[in-house]
């Protein structure tokens, strides 16, 4: 499931890569849609038009659509946030989906390892298998000698900076979901003062003066919450897998303490 999580991810952004794609070719006709929403258009006049987007290009078309309308100077900032984020969590996911590990296969293998060729053997498996665990036991079996006072201390204290790997990145992440929707909402407020602007300077209050700058206000908001949206489910499901693989790592640490008591017995 998790490489399936992954996957769909990184097909998401290629899709949107694409999109950003045709933003850029298309940065002539930016400045002309802006002009057009600018100027005293009739509600029909746009209807049809959007109606025209639709029945075109479909959803990708309209989708461009609306980005450009919504002026590239406070889309493209909302489109970054989106972008970077969804590289940052993807990294994420896929360094957490290769950090876990069968640890009951691994505490089986080093009981095993223990049996036959003594502490060394056990710590040769740990330095072949990957993942934090692995490598917890590794810092605590080599400090085998001094005690298993010392040993649990050592994995304790390296299980914390295995911890601090496993959350690497994560806080870019809540600045992206964070900054998106503030970019929304800065454009609105932007748009609105536009608006009261062409107010001002027409002397009218007719909604064809101030349809253009309530429409970049309206745009900006709506994608820079969904950003913040789509940012935050992905942060959700980082934070199940860091959460599974702390509770992954207390519980074998325990397990690799009582294989070493058992052990030091003999």
């Amino acid at each position: 499931m998790k490489k399936v999580f992954a996957i769909l991810s990184i097909v998401a952004i290629f899709s949107f890569g694409s999109t950003m794609t045709a933003v850029a070719q298309d940065s002539t006709a930016t400045a002309q849609t802006t002009a057009v929403a600018d100027s005293a258009v009739s509600d029909s006049t746009q209807v049809t038009e959007a109606a025209a987007v639709v029945e075109e290009g479909g959803m990708h078309k309209g989708l461009k659509q609306k980005f450009i309308e919504g002026g590239a100077g406070w889309m493209a900032p909302i489109a970054f946030c989106l972008i970077v984020g969804l590289a940052l969590c993807i990294e994420r996911i896929l360094y957490l989906s290769l950090s876990s590990t069968s640890t009951k296969k691994l505490l089986n293998s080093i009981d095993e390892a223990w049996e036959k060729g003594g502490v060394t053997s056990a710590m040769e498996v740990c330095r072949d298998t990957r993942g934090p665990v692995a490598s917890i036991f590794y810092q605590g079996l080599s400090r085998y000698d001094e005690g298993i006072d010392v040993v649990e201390k050592t994995v304790a204290s390296y299980g914390g900076v295995q911890l601090g790997l496993l959350e690497k990145n994560l806080s870019w992440i809540t600045l992206f979901i964070t900054l998106s929707p503030s970019l929304g909402f800065l454009g609105t407020v932007v748009g609105m003062i536009q608006a009261f602007d062409k107010i001002q300077q027409v002397g009218d209050i007719s909604a064809t003066v101030v349809a253009g700058g309530m429409k970049v206000a309206l745009l900006t908001t709506v994608f820079g919450l969904i950003v913040a949206m789509i940012l935050q489910v992905f942060f959700n499901y980082i934070l199940t897998l860091i959460e599974s693989l702390t509770t992954d790592m207390e519980d074998s640490s325990i397990s690799l303490l009582d294989i070493i008591v058992k052990h030091s017995k003999k």
